[in-house]
């Protein structure tokens, strides 16, 4: 069985980067200015006040406008921003 950890804690930083944290103490920085040119949903995040707007949502990260992040994604990378 797959076990997915959930996003507890969100903090904006600065530019496109929030601090993530995860229900089993992993925690990393993510920058999501990769995010930025995929396809409509995410071409709101460009204005930071609305990418400031992100919220926790279903154990992820998420934006009033349904755009959101796989957990499993952020996970990965938090993980490896912290090596």
């Amino acid at each position: 069985m797959w076990n997915l950890n959930e996003v507890t804690c969100i903090e904006y930083l600065f530019g496109h980067t929030f601090l993530i944290s995860f229900d089993d103490g992993v925690s990393g920085r993510v920058d999501f200015s990769e995010y930025l040119n995929r396809g409509p949903v995410f071409a709101p995040l460009r204005d930071l006040t609305f990418f400031r707007k992100a919220r926790i949502e279903g154990g992820t990260i998420a934006w009033p406008n349904g755009a959101d992040i796989a957990p499993e994604t952020l996970h990965k990378k938090c993980q490896l921003a912290a090596v």
